[in-house]
């Protein structure tokens, strides 16, 4: 097959969203695919684009097999309206540019995955003037999450971003959901449950594995051998709700044996690392991010991973990708969340689980592991084991593949009538 695969943010840009496009891209070329993909020029989340990249309309590279086309986009640091919006549309436009001329040939299909809604606007667009069939990817509700966190206020825009949605789904062929939350919601929408796949998310199990505690990072770290470590690995974004961790963190001082220790960046991390100052935290640390091949070395020098979200409608349908990392490294979880990622959690007994926005509950579940190693060793194996079982992005790739397959050996039926 020959896909275009339509992303807006891909590698070197590090983040859930890009590893997984990455992991599904690289899964597809290992199994004999050709993939172009069509991305934005490296900028997100900080919004400013690297000199290499400057001063160019589209840059062609080749990515471990993958044909990367990376476009321009209006990047800004400032994070308004406007801003969001000329940055999305620039994508838009720039993709649909590339798809026509730069991506020449004949395509079996093409996979867009959103948000950005405007990666689907740029697909209907190429599926109209090139009759390539889409394939839509959903791993957020898209315009729910950004009315929900504050990002789209405009009635206006709502209509209009909710009218290209429905249009997204009506001319996909299927739709892969990333939660049996957003599935489910899917369907309940009108779109028939034939055609809406669940292909969660996952974690790459041959970069993350089990490792003993890192002592040689945390030396060059300036971290105590003997220090319980939090890791939080991620987007330091508006959905995060990051406060409640330094909160939890304040309640914590009295246990100077126990740090919190956050890698990642994103558009709150400024003010996450203020208030971290004004609140005078010592057993709080911030490190930029990382590459992802440099990930489960952070990982493997913490005691256990922590996700924290806002108390939000949209935050019960998701599974954080941050989560199944720390699963796959072996590592006990705790995660302030309600809904889906919380019910998995619990199920598989890898780790504990708390409300949002409640630093107290937060506080105590991290003495708990603290306290008691064994339990801790306990519940990260049974997560490992979960990930292997159901949550390998290398099977999760290979659902992706059959699907399309799929797709493709239905559309030549229909060219052959």
């Amino acid at each position: 097959m020959r896909i275009l695969y339509l992303t807006q943010y891909f590698p070197p840009e590090i983040g859930a969203t890009q590893s997984r496009a990455y992991e599904m891209a690289r899964g597809l070329v290992r199994a004999g695919h050709e993939v172009t993909v069509i991305a934005e020029v490296p900028n997100h989340p900080a919004g400013i684009i690297p000199p290499a990249y400057r001063g160019k309309l589209a840059e062609r590279a080749d990515l471990d097999g993958i044909d990367v086309i990376r476009v321009w986009v209006r990047a800004s640091q400032a994070k308004t309206f406007g801003s969001r919006m000329a940055f999305y549309l620039s994508y838009m436009a720039m993709a649909i540019a590339a798809g026509q001329l730069l991506a020449r040939g004949r395509y079996d299909l093409q996979y867009a995955s959103s948000p950005p809604l405007f990666v689907g606007a740029a697909a209907l667009a190429l599926n109209a003037t090139r009759r390539i069939p889409l394939v839509f990817e959903v791993r957020d509700l898209w315009p729910e999450s950004a009315v929900q966190l504050g990002e789209l206020n405009r009635p206006a825009a709502v209509r209009w971003a909710t009218r290209l949605e429905e249009a997204c789904y009506r001319r996909a062929r299927r739709i892969v959901a990333v939660t049996t939350g957003i599935r489910d919601h899917l369907v309940a929408r009108g779109c028939p449950a034939g055609q809406v796949a669940l292909i969660p998310n996952g974690a790459n199990t041959e970069l993350y594995t089990p490792q003993p505690i890192d002592q040689g990072l945390r030396q060059r770290l300036g971290i105590a051998m003997d220090q319980f470590v939090v890791i939080y690995a991620g987007l330091h974004g508006l959905a995060q709700g990051l406060e409640t961790a330094l909160d939890a963190a304040r309640l914590l001082q009295p246990h100077p044996e126990v740090l919190f220790f956050f890698v990642g960046d994103g558009p709150r991390k400024p003010a996450v690392v203020e208030r971290t100052r004004q609140m005078g935290l010592s057993n709080v640390r911030f490190h930029d991010a990382v590459p992802e091949p440099q990930l489960p070395a952070f990982i493997a020098m913490a005691n256990a991973g922590l996700h924290t979200s806002r108390r939000l409608g949209i935050s019960g349908g998701t599974l954080p990708v941050k989560m199944f990392s720390y699963m796959a490294c072996a590592r006990p979880v705790v995660i302030a969340i309600e809904g889906e990622a919380a019910a998995l959690v619990q199920e598989a007994q890898a780790g504990l689980v708390v409300p949002p926005e409640d630093p107290a509950a937060l506080a105590r579940a991290i003495m708990v592991l603290a306290a008691d190693p064994d339990l801790a060793a306990a519940y990260g194996r049974r997560g490992r084991d979960l990930v292997l079982a159901r949550f390998s992005r290398q099977a999760l790739a290979g659902q992706l593949e059959r699907l399309l397959a799929e797709v493709v050996c239905e559309n030549h039926k229909e060219q052959d009538k």
